[in-house]
């Protein structure tokens, strides 16, 4: 069995080495989980996993191998499914409304734990309803949809936020560093694009500490202060982004990261421009992309110097005649040269650009013949917080 847990954590993606294995075998000899599979459980995360994004994998791998081994708190298949009652959510609601508008009561947390267990261990079918037995819409603290404040939720999703112990909930899926982006991981990843500088042309309104000693001891310790300009991040930032035809179930994420960066005040200068498919002659001022609303190409490598960070966002689906012809519709609006072209170019301007693909294909797709050619020009990361921060870095970095 436990072979099986160390194989089933590898093929999962954890990294466990061998001697963190046997520290973890030194742990069950010595009795410290206590013949709990609980206790083996927290004891084996503390020892083999080295980041809370590897909580999740850890879970799945505990859940497949020891899912069949009876536990004082485990959930059975069974009753899973017979709490599971998704059309009577809005009675539910009806509910809740009247137990909120009770009187608070205190919760004994350890009488309702070991109620649970009991119950768990003597309860053979479902039910709905009532005071005693783990179901739905009752009366007793454990259970989905009941009118209990306080109590343990099993299974069902989470309403009124009243229970204080979830049984059964992947916590931690969230923490997965291979996850697609939400507000705060793209804010997260955004911080690390940081230059601070005292050269930009603000007034100084911070004090400076050495300057007003030295200055102080050199005045026959009267005190003279010595202020200084603050410390500002002087990183600007271009964002490019790719919008509409394949792009279109990508835009929640779009709009994510585009409040992302806008929420990120610390920059010296943000800017934001969409393309469709690829970069042509026109960047557009919208994510409608309509014809008049754009900007030159041209004007923006003439007004937006080569000290800009790019990030360049999109999923490089397109038939090579879109990178590659200089004639037709390929061309883009009133230019001549290929999106190909354009696209070395941008990467001769900015000394700092990368781009990020929400579905990035492994290697060198010959299937995506168009993405594989941006690879070449740009470095391309996957847009998942992994592949964010690995960009912010590559951004930051002095080659």
């Amino acid at each position: 069995m436990f072979s099986k847990f160390f194989y089933t954590l590898k093929a999962k993606g954890l990294h466990v080495t061998l001697s963190e294995w046997l520290t973890l075998q030194a742990a069950l000899e010595k009795g410290l989980c206590n013949s709990s599979l609980m206790d083996f459980y927290y004891t084996a995360r503390m020892i083999l996993v080295k980041s809370e994004t590897e909580f999740d994998k850890f879970d799945m791998a505990f859940d497949e191998v020891f899912k069949g081994i009876q536990s004082e708190n485990e959930i059975s298949k069974n009753m899973l499914r017979w709490l599971d009652k998704p059309d009577m959510i809005d009675v539910f609601h009806e509910e809740m409304r009247n137990v909120l508008n009770q009187e608070e009561v205190q919760v004994d947390k350890e009488d309702v734990e070991q109620k649970f267990k009991d119950r768990l261990r003597d309860q053979n079918e479902e039910h709905n309803g009532g005071s005693f037995w783990i179901g739905t819409m009752g009366k007793t603290s454990f259970g989905n949809m009941g009118g209990n404040m306080g109590g343990i939720r099993v299974g069902g999703t989470t309403g009124y936020q009243s229970a204080f112990q979830v049984v059964g909930a992947r916590k931690y899926r969230d923490f997965r560093d291979d996850r697609i982006l939400d507000n705060r991981q793209f804010q997260l990843a955004l911080r690390k694009l940081r230059q601070f500088s005292t050269k930009l042309d603000i007034p100084k309104t911070e004090l400076d500490i050495n300057g007003t000693i030295d200055k102080t001891c050199n005045n026959g310790g009267c005190l003279q202060i010595v202020m200084e300009k603050p410390r500002k991040n002087a990183v600007k930032l271009l964002l490019l982004m790719d919008s509409g035809g394949t792009m279109i179930p990508y835009s929640n994420l779009l709009n994510e990261l585009f409040q992302s960066v806008h929420k990120s005040n610390h920059y010296k200068d943000v800017k934001t421009y969409y393309f469709h498919n690829c970069i042509y002659s026109k960047l557009y001022k919208t994510p409608e992309c309509e014809n008049g609303d754009w900007i030159d190409t041209e004007w923006m490598f003439r007004n937006l110097d080569s000290d800009y960070k790019v990030i360049v966002v999109g999923d490089a689906a397109m038939a090579p005649e879109e990178l590659y012809s200089t004639s037709g519709n390929y061309r883009g609006p009133n230019g001549g040269l290929s999106g190909f072209e354009w696209l070395q170019l941008m990467k001769r301007h900015y000394k700092k650009i990368v781009w990020l693909n929400p579905k990035m294909a492994p290697g060198n797709a010959p299937w995506r013949e168009a993405e594989t050619a941006i690879k070449n020009i740009f470095p391309m990361y996957k847009l998942t917080v992994d592949g964010l921060n690995q960009a912010m870095a590559k951004l930051m970095t002095n080659k």
